[in-house]
């Protein structure tokens, strides 16, 4: 078969959905089926085939097209004119690369399976992957600002509403990777249950294993222990509240380091907050790495304190390579974790807890390995990326043949 992996989002970048999308491209190809990326670029400015080297540049279509086709009408809201514009290109861009060739076009965000229903062949079947709740995360972002005019929030909250249930139910199949996504989607925007089909991701963990021992510059100082946040800095990564958190604790003890690993909008932002807190010694901003495999081997307490979240390759890596893991309670984490058993669950945005929970297995070593390494043997058992890829490759199978009918 001849597939494409698409998502509406920059690539290459930090984060689970391309970590996603680059192995199951991986893995298809060892069974025999070319794959192909398409996605936005760098600072959005072009759509390209990334594998191909193929783009349409902002710049590079004439006006008249553009004016033809690029056809949302303006909004009030800046927001929804932002994403309808965003989209309009995207669609356009998709069209002119050519989306005719592919018997299978796996889409994973809503802006992308919306645009791509619109322009796909009869022949082409769409199988959709949702990582994540756009409409919840622009209501977090935008639309839940006491400032904001209640007519424009409830026009943003409707546009993104309805854009959540058409990009849930425009491809044939759409997969969530938890039940918490499923019950969202089918609870709260409407979309049919049999829509819907859970599946947790894989990962390859042969190939993250081998990573960890391939050392780079980076060492672990000798009279501290590691504490590591890996993933994007944004505003729902809750990056600000561990730095907090981490105020707090170095009141009371100074035998620890952080590692920040990831870049994102907040960067700029969380640097000076640490700076502002006193932490310009003890957090490390380290930037985007290769060798996250190595950094979290070295380190002893993986923490993500997100506000927002679905299911977190992130901590599935740091699960994999042995970490004790203290992750928020949102979302789908409560069902990859056990609190108590293979990890920490600590309340969204409670730097309290937070600072607690960091305490507590700072203090109990005997504790702190147990949970890493129950949340090892559990998620090299969970995690198989053969069964994973296998599942989503019989969907593959099924829609085409039903295409051919």
């Amino acid at each position: 078969m001849k597939i494409l992996l698409a998502t509406f989002w920059e690539t290459p970048h930090v984060g689970g959905v391309w970590n996603y999308m680059q192995q199951l491209k991986e893995k298809l190809e060892t069974l025999g089926h070319k794959v192909d990326f398409l996605s936005y670029g760098k600072n959005h400015e072009y759509v390209h085939i990334i594998n191909e080297n193929r783009r349409i540049d902002r710049g590079s279509l004439p006006p008249v097209v553009l004016m033809k086709q690029l056809d949302s009408p303006l909004h009030s809201d800046p927001v929804i004119d932002y994403y309808a514009t965003m989209c309009d290109f995207f669609q356009l861009a998709a069209n002119n690369l050519g989306l005719n060739q592919y018997d299978v076009i796996h889409t994973q965000d809503i802006f992308s399976t919306v645009c791509i229903n619109r322009i796909r062949s009869e022949k082409t079947a769409l199988v959709a992957t949702l990582h994540g709740c756009v409409a919840h995360e622009l209501k977090s972002a935008h639309y839940s600002s006491k400032t904001l005019k209640k007519s424009i929030a409830k026009q943003g909250c409707d546009y993104f509403n309805q854009l959540e249930y058409e990009g849930a139910t425009s491809a044939e199949y759409t997969i969530v990777a938890n039940k918490w996504m499923k019950d969202i989607l089918t609870n709260e925007f409407q979309v049919p249950k049999e829509q819907l089909h859970v599946f947790h991701y894989g990962y390859d963990t042969e190939t993250f294993l081998k990573r960890m021992y391939e050392k780079t510059e980076i060492q672990r100082p000798n009279d501290k222990k590691v504490i590591i946040y890996t993933g994007r800095l944004n505003e729902f990564k809750g990056v600000h509240h561990l730095i907090s958190a981490l105020k707090e604790l170095k009141k009371t003890r100074n035998d620890w380091v952080c590692w920040i690993i990831g870049d994102g909008p907040k960067e700029l932002e969380l640097k000076n907050k640490s700076k502002a807190e006193g932490l310009e010694n003890d957090v490390i901003f380290m930037g985007r790495r290769d060798d996250v495999p190595y950094l979290l081997s070295i380190s002893d307490i993986f923490v993500l304190p997100t506000l927002m979240e679905n299911q977190p390759l992130s901590v599935i890596e740091a699960q994999i390579s042995g970490k004790a893991v203290i992750a928020s309670d949102v979302g789908g984490v409560p069902e990859i974790i056990e609190h108590g058993i293979t990890g920490v669950l600590t309340p969204a945005g409670d730097e309290q807890m937070l600072t607690i929970h960091i305490n507590y297995l700072l203090e109990h070593e005997a504790y702190r390995k147990n949970l890493g390494f129950n949340a090892q043997k559990w998620g090299l058992e969970h995690w198989s990326p053969d069964k994973a890829v296998q599942k989503v490759l019989k969907v593959y199978e099924n829609r085409t043949k039903q295409k051919e009918k």
